[in-house]
């Protein structure tokens, strides 16, 4: 019965193995339960104007679109102001026109009060000047 008498030091090291493989298991699990980002990226352009557009969370329910406009030379495009269409592709259901907030030079902001799963388009009308104005088109997936 050698094998089975341990020395206190020998059963403290076993008690820290067995502890931290216990919390590298908990760690894992908690990332792997960890919900993924869900926000839907997309990026529009034209020749006169790029967006890069956000859509967070890109899952139904309330949704923030988030929106950085560039000039075709990658730089920030200062628009006077830029407006958010959303339509549902397959049942046609549009929702009003949104005024999307300036947030930063480049940077704008619309918050969508509820948005249901599905393919929509999302049309942007940047107004660049007073005397330019332009359109750009494209669909997302909400999950």
């Amino acid at each position: 019965m050698k094998g089975l008498v341990r020395s206190p030091e020998r059963v403290w090291k076993l008690f820290l193995g067995f502890s931290a493989a216990a919390a590298i298991c908990l760690l894992t699990d908690a990332a792997a339960a960890a919900p993924e980002d869900d926000s839907f990226f997309t990026h529009l352009h034209t020749e006169k104007a790029m967006a890069n557009v956000t859509v967070t969370p890109g899952r139904s329910g309330p949704v923030d679109i988030v929106i950085q406009l560039e000039t075709v030379d990658e730089t920030p495009l200062r628009a006077k102001g830029v407006s958010v269409t959303l339509s549902d592709t397959e049942t046609g259901r549009k929702l009003p026109t949104m005024v999307a907030s300036r947030s930063g030079e480049d940077g704008w902001q619309v918050k969508v009060v509820s948005l249901s799963a599905g393919k929509w388009m999302l049309g942007l009308d940047i107004s660049i000047s007073d005397a330019d104005e332009v359109r750009v088109e494209s669909p997302i997936l909400i999950k």
